[in-house]
């Protein structure tokens, strides 16, 4: 057992003697135990309750009556692994609190205790790093599995480990860096309330599968999930694909027609791309964030509908309302909770994880049963400085085209390229040329490529450009 305040050890049952008094600071000289847990709630009932809990399975049990309590024994060297505190503490707000622990102890896990009609009012905390949500009422077995959960989290989980969650028909989130596995946890925790997500990132970063996680935890899970792609349908058709028509509301419509939000009743819509819906169609979605209502077109009663709305782009949200293209009140009503994620470039760690698991898919799905799903150690490297401008998108393909094509050299000349040669040279290298240096190399277009000084890649783009691709290669005389 670790160093405790002695009056720790004292329970006479009374309110006061369970829990520390924040005017008497205790002096710690223990370092972080994977088995020591702070709990901070001023109910001396529940303090009783879990000290009874982790005591029996020998936990190291701290408990304080206020958040100042806590803090002041943090300072004074307590460094308990796991913080269960309360939501609401007669002294400071848990959004305030989690800040100032993790200054003074970033390695502590935060839990907050509360009820479930509270967890609509946890997300400021959430926002501040809490990594779990213990929901009352629980039971003794609710909190050991938190804490087997919390365990091995940074502190003895060591980085690279991946984690394949399977979200339906060859769809799966796959993480393995510190910063996507904090993701992923706010994303659990923001899945259990009924709130707009906004999923920030690159083109290319994985905003569908992350919203498709969500779902999956959320009380929506049971029901539909639908995407919406508002950058690919005309914003004239979009209004009706979302929200209906009523027969004769124009040209065409032959006969009603349910739209997307009343198809998703009781389930989660996906707007992709939502930065690019039209101004006009702005203030519809607006009013069905904001009271669950919408007209359909050539209607004039309303419906009402209850849909979870996760939302995503790709552009800078800022500049765009900035710009006057997109309402800064939908932006806020969309942003109940926001995650972004980071480009594949600022994760590299993720990039032989991320290689496996398409290696591993794609070996099944294109029938190739007899090729060996693996990279050679050079083209693993190659892979690890390239910038992947698509992300997760461009390495999908990438290794979809390693698969079928099976040439190492092609793939690496794709990767090692000079992007400035490919923009500069193509103007000066004519078909004269390429002619010569095909014709010296006896045809083989890899020797004519490192003859002009540019990538393989880049000369089969020039052939095709100047019409030279299907012409017969000379022949190599020995």
């Amino acid at each position: 057992m670790g160093t405790e305040p002695m009056a720790e050890h004292v329970d006479d049952g009374s309110p006061t003697s369970s829990f520390l008094s924040a005017t008497n600071p205790v002096r710690w000289q223990g370092a972080v135990s994977s088995r020591s847990v702070m709990v901070i709630d001023n109910d001396p009932r529940m303090l009783r309750y879990i000290r009874t809990i982790l005591e029996e399975a020998q936990h190291d049990v701290t408990t304080c009556d206020s958040g100042e309590c806590a803090l002041e024994c943090i300072r004074n060297g307590a460094r308990p692994h796991v913080m269960l505190t309360s939501s609401r503490l007669p002294d400071m707000q848990s959004s305030e609190l989690l800040p100032r622990i993790h200054k003074l102890h970033p390695r502590a896990n935060v839990v907050l205790i509360a009820h479930i009609s509270q967890y609509g009012d946890l997300l400021p905390a959430i926002r501040e790093g809490a990594r779990d949500v213990l929901l009352k009422p629980f039971l003794a077995e609710d909190l050991m599995e938190l804490l087997t959960r919390l365990a091995p989290v940074r502190s003895t989980r060591p980085d690279g480990i991946s984690t394949e969650v399977p979200l339906g028909h060859s769809t799966f989130f796959v993480y393995a860096s510190p910063c996507m596995r904090e993701i992923q946890e706010h994303a659990a925790l923001v899945a259990r309330v009924n709130l707009p997500v906004l999923i920030l990132g690159e083109s290319g970063t994985g905003k569908e599968v992350l919203a498709r996680y969500i779902h999956s935890l959320s009380p929506q899970a049971s029901n539909p999930f639908l995407k919406v792609n508002c950058a690919a349908v005309p914003s004239e058709l979009l209004e009706s694909e979302l929200f209906g028509y009523e027969q004769g509301a124009f040209t065409g419509a032959g006969r009603s027609k349910p739209g997307k939000f009343k198809q998703c009743n009781h389930g989660t819509m996906f707007l992709d791309e939502i930065g690019e819906m039209h101004p006009s169609l702005q203030a519809k979605l607006l009013q069905v964030l904001q009271d669950g209502t919408f007209s359909p077109l050539g209607s004039r009663a309303t419906e009402k509908v209850s849909v979870r709305i996760l939302a995503a782009t790709n552009i800078d949200m800022k500049a765009a309302i900035a710009q006057k293209t997109f309402r800064e009140d939908l932006y806020y009503r969309l942003n109940g909770f926001c995650l972004t994620l980071p480009p594949l470039r600022e994760r590299r760690e993720e990039i032989p994880v991320l290689i496996d698991h398409f290696l591993r898919r794609y070996k099944g799905e294109l029938n190739l049963s007899d090729t060996q799903p693996t990279l050679s150690s050079r083209l693993m490297n190659a892979c690890m400085r390239y910038n992947w401008p698509g992300n997760l998108r461009e390495l999908e393909s990438f290794v979809k085209r390693y698969l079928v094509l099976g040439d190492e050299q092609l793939m690496m000349d794709e990767l090692t390229q000079d992007v400035d040669a490919s923009v500069c040279k193509p103007v000066t290298i004519g078909t004269e040329a390429i002619s010569e240096a095909l014709n010296a190399s006896g045809g083989n277009r890899r020797e004519a490529a490192k003859a002009l000084g540019i990538s393989y890649k880049v000369l089969l783009r020039r052939l095709r450009k100047l019409g030279m691709d299907s012409a017969r290669k000379p022949v190599r005389v020995s």
